[in-house]
This record gives structure tokens, C-alpha cells and sequence, in this order.
């Protein structure tokens, strides 16, 4: 049964300059929010600036519900629930599709990027300050794979993917485990490139990036000419309509773990489990999906929801609700690819 609630869904970013004034009122006038930022010093800031006033108010806000960070969020969770076992890692990787007229992204995620990057070192700044206890590491280790690597299993080449989705994970694994006694699970987010010419052409583009959003100048260039500084993937205009219709995503998540059987302490995992997440274009067609789909499931799975209100992530907001079943019922499709157990 719906609850009668009034919930704010907030699309205007970049968050670090339009965000916090909206979580603000929210909180003051009893209103839960929900929004799509990939920013992770936006979301972590308001976790520990408003956190503990949202659970006083019992409302909810919830950060990066849109394709930031839903899939990835939710697509660990869904892994875990798939394994005849306990989840100990996944590597996820993201492949974008595009139509024979290619892709576009709007500059709004560009622009947020490079605030981002300029911004790290108060990201740091704030984790240091956090004084967080590292959440437990559980069965062995995941090694991270180097800048640019190549999956045998997609057939491709891929580099690390620099969005929310690590940072979001995380903080979801922290909450699953210290409030609900979960095994946290290491994560590791990657997103495929495809061959090597497009390696050389996002190493070129990466250096560039890398180099000018150092400066202050350098970042009013990347801002004004995001055409030109990305080799065409980011624009004022963002993406034809032709684009979006041709356009879709698939994330593949690459778990392992141990059975009930097999002691954790000590020994080499001895299951293997891939998952997929797949749906529409990311920007303008998966994330209102993703976006309305979490606000329903705010309104109607208030049972399985945490006992109180507070800052959250996606993950750790509906872990145990049915959002995963409203998205599989509109284009997001969460499946179990293979598992095995050695």
C-alpha cells in the first residue's frame, strides 16, 4: 500500500553548485528527495552533513539513483542474491552501444567531470576527516587490473571507469554490513573501449583532460570546447534523437565467491557467477526509468525500506525492496548469465 508522502525528484546539477540547497529544504519541510548526481564528493558531503537531520525528520535522501549509480548499485546486490554462496568480489564492466551515427553525451556530465577532477583533492579532504574504520576485506583479495587491460571474456580492451559507481558501491557494502551484519563485497568498475585504436584515441583525450582540469584556465577551456577536448563524445548539444533510439548499455558483473561449504579463511574461491544489467540509452532513457522506478518503490515498499530516514544510496535505500522487479518490468534487465562452482 502507497503511503501518502510527498518525495522532490531533483534532475538539475551540476550538484556540487545546485544540489545541496535542495536536499536542505527537503529536510526542513519533511520532504524525502531523490536525485541523479554522479558526483562523489556531492553525495558523500551530504551524507555527513545531513544524514543524522533527514533520520530526526524521517525522510529520505537518496543520491545517484539515475544510470549513476542504479545499475551498478543494484546489479552487486542482485549478483549476491544470485550466488549458492557468499559474494566476496565483482568487477563490472560497462559497454556502451551506439547506432551508425555514434555517440553523444550532453556536456551537463561533462561539466561535472571536470569540477569533479579539479575538486579531488577536497573529496580526499573529506574522506580523510571522515575517519572511516576500512571495512573488512573477505576471502581473497581483488586484484586491481592495470589503466588499460584486456577482457578475455567481453573481447575487449577497457580502463577503469571514473564514475560514481565505486564510490556508491562502497558506501552501500559499509551500510549492508554494519547495520544488516552483511558480508561486504569488493568491487571494482571498469568500462570497455573496444580495440586499440580506440585505446590511443581516450589515452589522448585522457591526457588532455587530465592536464588542463588541473588549472583554472585550463578548466574554462574543457567547459567552453567540450567538443573538441573529448574527440567529439561530449557537446552542448548532447545526443540527435536518431542517437538516443540507436543507443543502449550493457553491464556485465564478474563475481566470485565461496559455497557454504568451502571455509572462507585461507582458501581460493570456488565460485564463479556473471551477471548482466542491460537497458536503453544511459542519459535520457535509462535514467528517468531508474529514477521513477526508485521514487515508486519510496512510496510503495515502505516496509523494506531502513526503519528510519537518512542519506543513502541506492543499494542501501532497496536492498530489500521490489525495485529490481519494477526496472526488469521496464527495461532494465537484471539476469544470471552463468555460475559455476570449481
Amino acid at each position: 500500500m502507497a503511503r501518502q508522502a510527498t518525495i522532490v525528484l531533483n534532475c538539475v546539477g551540476p550538484y556540487r553548485f545546485y544540489g545541496e540547497p535542495v536536499v536542505k529544504a527537503c529536510i526542513e519541510n519533511g520532504t524525502s528527495c531523490i536525485d541523479i548526481s554522479g558526483e562523489p564528493q556531492f553525495l558523500e558531503l551530504m551524507y555527513w552533513k545531513y544524514h543524522q537531520k533527514a533520520a530526526e525528520k524521517g525522510v529520505y535522501i537518496i543520491g545517484s539513483s539515475g544510470f549513476d549509480s542504479i545499475p551498478a548499485d543494484m546489479g552487486v546486490i542482485y549478483t549476491s542474491n544470485k550466488i549458492n554462496g557468499t559474494l566476496t568480489a565483482v568487477e563490472s564492466f560497462l559497454t556502451i552501444n551506439s547506432g551508425p551515427e555514434g555517440l553523444c553525451i550532453h556536456d551537463g556530465t561533462w561539466k561535472s567531470a571536470v569540477y569533479g577532477f579539479g575538486n579531488q583533492n577536497q573529496l580526499k579532504k573529506l574522506r580523510n576527516q571522515s575517519n572511516l574504520k576500512p571495512v573488512p576485506i573477505v576471502g581473497a583479495k581483488l586484484k586491481r587490473r592495470w589503466p588499460v587491460s584486456y577482457c578475455r571474456e567481453l573481447s575487449s580492451y577497457s580502463i577503469p571507469f571514473l564514475g560514481a559507481d565505486v564510490s556508491v558501491v562502497k558506501r552501500t557494502q559499509r551500510y549492508l554490513h554494519e547495520n544488516l551484519d552483511q558480508s561486504p563485497v569488493q568491487y571494482a568498475a571498469y568500462v570497455t573501449v573496444g580495440g586499440i585504436t580506440s585505446v590511443i584515441k581516450l589515452m589522448f583525450a585522457g591526457l588532455f583532460f587530465l592536464l588542463f582540469v588541473k588549472f583554472g584556465i585550463g578548466r574554462q577551456l574543457l567547459i567552453r570546447f567540450p567538443w573538441l577536448f573529448s574527440f567529439g563524445y561530449f557537446s552542448k548539444q548532447g545526443p540527435t534523437q536518431k542517437q538516443i533510439d540507436a543507443a543502449s548499455f550493457t553491464m556485465t558483473f564478474f563475481g566470485q565467491g565461496y559455497s557454504h561449504t568451502c571455509p572462507i579463511e585461507n582458501n581460493k574461491p570456488n565460485i564463479r557467477v556473471c551477471t548482466q544489467v542491460k537497458g536503453p540509452e544511459a542519459g535520457y532513457i535509462a535514467t528517468p526509468i531508474a529514477m521513477v522506478q526508485a521514487a515508486m518503490t519510496l512510496l510503495n515498499d515502505v516496509s523494506n525500506l531502513p526503519s528510519v530516514g537518512g542519506v543513502f544510496t541506492p543499494g542501501a535505500a532497496f536492498a530489500k525492496t521490489k525495485l529490481i522487479d519494477r526496472l526488469n518490468k521496464r527495461g532494465l534487465e537484471f539476469s544470471v548469465i552463468s555460475s559455476s562452482e570449481v
